[in-house]
């Protein structure tokens, strides 16, 4: 293509993708923003630290849901506002298995390639006071059994009355949400809250695994995001 060609249609093009996103920026401002419960709506692994910056980078494109396994990734819809199009995941309906598909496909700097240890989608919090083991109704164990990371995310440890194992939710959580969708008590007293949240108090491990020790992502497969034991 010479320079005249290219010159003439540039600013075609320019046009063209210019009106093609148009939609997407009205119907941001046509939407109402409704508050919801901060837990049910994750980001999703790789997502930039500034929810503002996220928002502002994310074009509502919608790919990463579509390269999604296990379709844990959902879109704010009637209920964004400015929000509106953008990914989240709710764990109770289904976690991330961190496969990193959505951050490999990001046409934008909304999702960033990033190590699965590195991940900060928020932490695991356990309300003791609903968690089986803790308040002793049963054994349970489903949290730290589904574990992508293993240990150094969560593990049980015995209580003082040695009566039976415990979870205890370690300092390399990454706050996929798995432990959220499989946890059986119907109040779920498991839940990913953000890291300005966590206190030393939901930790009683607090150092991880060394950075050498692979997670044991293999329990999971990528392609069908189903579990394998």
């Amino acid at each position: 293509m010479d320079r005249r060609t290219f010159i003439t249609k540039f600013p075609v093009a320019v046009g063209v993708t210019g009106f093609c996103l148009l939609p997407f920026g009205v119907a941001r401002l046509l939407v109402p923003t409704v508050a919801a419960a901060s837990e049910s709506r994750i980001p999703l692994p790789g997502a930039l630290a500034d929810r503002a910056d996220f928002i502002n980078a994310c074009i509502g494109c919608g790919v990463c849901g579509e390269v999604c396994p296990p379709r844990c990734i959902r879109f704010h819809m009637n209920d964004g506002g400015k929000e509106s199009n953008t990914p989240y995941i709710d764990p109770a309906a289904k976690g991330c298995i961190l496969c990193g598909l959505c951050m490999q496909v990001c046409p934008t700097e909304a999702l960033t390639v990033t190590p699965i240890r590195d991940v900060k989608m928020g932490i695991a919090q356990i309300d003791q006071a609903a968690c089986y083991p803790w308040v002793n109704v049963s054994l349970c164990g489903a949290c730290y059994n589904i574990c992508p990371l293993g240990s150094v995310a969560i593990q049980p440890e015995m209580r003082s009355d040695h009566r039976t194992a415990v979870p205890v939710v370690q300092s390399g959580c990454v706050g996929c949400g798995l432990c959220v969708q499989i946890c059986p008590e119907p109040s779920l007293p498991i839940k990913i809250v953000d890291y300005s949240f966590r206190t030393k108090k939901h930790f009683i491990g607090q150092n991880p695994a060394p950075h050498n020790v692979e997670p044991s992502l293999k329990q999971i497969d990528s392609n069908t995001g189903e579990l394998r034991y």
